[in-house]
């Protein structure tokens, strides 16, 4: 197994449309959402489009596919009173989108399939399936319950039973249900994915003898709570499954997307594969790869909102606008916590952010490593003073001699974070404060959110953000 996209990349939904795929990822407080990643060999993504732009809630666990001769995303909206499933649908994924609709209807992580008859059904959480319209934006009937999950043992250390994120494919004469179970946080074995085959769309499912698919079993492995596991197959007829995990001891970097083959027994089952595939030499490339500096974040003339960077909670276009190698943002708030800070996926361990700001009015702005509202560890400036953020905590220094422009420097250490500042570029002072951040993840803060690193405007005011790098550190 080797992770394909590194960081927070939480349940992986993907499609093949001849010899492309595409895949899709939980959201959740970010906008723009649903970003659509593109590909042709499973393991080079690019980011092409993104399917959301306005808030609607914190979006979980979507389905990409494909029906006829439109793409269709379906996904989970919790946390709002507007909250259920919703369906979005495009005649490419380059987009555009359509607005989102509400299916109204309840549970989570929908999943879309089509019988036989060509009639289109959403799976559902805990074992529930509804009929849609033959256009896929409505359903077409009541929720009925069809599928009551794999049994594993008593004894396996799980959070619960957890009977989630459905996806069908057919294959031959059977239709295959994945499904995730044991709950995708908690112990490290808690999670896993199963499989169950059936002939017809309404069951009755059989569960695989080989179940389950994907599961960690230790805690000593390197990856954890995998599970969320969406099928695969290439042109070649090989199948893969693409899934999710927590890193060892990075919990704090969200669930990271990997991939694994798997082989059809003789009695008709998938199950991982334990001999060669045919992207198995890419696979152990990509794998020896070392982090080098990332460059569709190193410059700002390629800023791209939605694809790579994006929002919390709040996207509004009007806010920001890039000019060759620089990006100026309008103030939000009154502080970094209510800013809407502008974040990106860091898949390292350790990294070092750095960047020329530029002030204009009463606008404060930096860098920041940032869980939610409530968690987060940064450095910002006014044009008299340089402030630190720890938490909730805010600590103002002055700023000797007052400036409009000061570049600054964060820097994330195996989540050891420190700062430090320059008022010419070339001659650096280390702030006085530091933060260990391991325990800013799901398990301990809830959300499902994970550690990005960005920046933040906040204040009457504008910055402008020149030469930013983002330098992982190969430790």
């Amino acid at each position: 197994m080797i992770p394909i996209l590194r960081g927070d990349y939480a349940d992986p939904s993907i499609m093949r449309d001849g010899n492309d795929y595409y895949m899709t990822h939980s959201s959740f407080d970010y906008l723009p959402g649903l970003t659509v990643l593109h590909s042709t060999d499973l393991l080079h993504w690019t980011p092409v489009s993104y399917a959301l732009k306005e808030r609607l809630g914190s979006v979980w666990a979507p389905d990409i596919t494909k029906c006829g001769d439109k793409y269709y995303i379906y996904f989970t909206v919790a946390g709002q009173p507007s909250g259920g499933n919703y369906v979005v649908w495009a005649n490419s994924p380059f987009g555009p989108w359509s607005n989102p609709i509400n299916l109204h209807v309840k549970h989570i992580d929908p999943g879309h399939a089509v019988d036989k008859e060509g009639k289109r059904w959403l799976f559902l959480s805990g074992g529930h399936r509804v009929k849609l319209r033959d256009d896929g934006l409505a359903i077409d009937g009541p929720v009925e319950k069809v599928y009551e999950g794999w049994t594993f043992p008593e004894d396996w250390v799980v959070t619960g039973f957890g009977l989630e994120a459905p996806k069908v494919r057919r294959i031959g004469d059977y239709y295959y249900l994945m499904c995730a179970q044991g709950g995708t946080m908690g112990p490290p074995t808690a999670h896993m994915s199963v499989l169950a085959r059936s002939k017809s769309i309404n069951g009755p499912w059989e569960n695989s003898p080989y179940n389950p698919v994907v599961h960690t079993w230790n805690y000593e492995e390197k990856w954890w709570n995998k599970g969320h596991g969406s099928l695969i197959d290439t042109p070649q007829g090989e199948w893969y499954i693409v899934y999710h995990a927590y890193e060892k001891d990075y919990v704090n970097l969200g669930r990271q997307t990997l991939i694994e083959p798997l082989e059809m027994t003789s009695d008709g089952w998938l199950r991982l594969k334990k001999g060669k595939c045919s992207i198995g030499k890419a696979m152990k490339q990509l794998e020896r790869m070392p982090l080098k500096d990332y460059s569709m974040y190193q410059h700002l003339s390629e800023f791209r909102v939605g694809k790579e960077w994006r929002f919390y909670q709040d996207y509004d276009a009007s806010r920001y606008s890039n000019y060759g190698e620089s990006v100026t943002i309008k103030g939000k708030g009154d502080s970094p916590y209510h800013s809407s800070p502008l974040l990106f996926v860091a898949g390292c361990h350790s990294y070092e952010l750095e960047v020329e700001i530029e002030l204009s009015g009463k606008a404060i702005a930096g860098l920041v490593v940032w869980y939610n509202n409530q968690y987060m560890v940064g450095s910002g400036i006014s044009q008299t003073k340089r402030y630190s953020y720890r938490r909730t905590v805010a600590t103002g220094r002055g700023l000797h001699p007052a400036t409009r422009r000061v570049w600054l420097r964060l820097k994330n250490d195996r989540n050891s974070i420190s700062g430090s500042y320059s008022l010419d570029g070339k001659t650096w002072k280390r702030d006085a404060w530091g933060m260990e951040v391991s325990g800013f993840d799901n398990n301990t803060l809830g959300g499902f959110m994970s550690v990005l690193p960005g920046i933040f405007v906040c204040g009457e005011g504008e910055a402008t953000f020149r030469h930013f790098k983002f330098m992982p550190i190969n430790n």
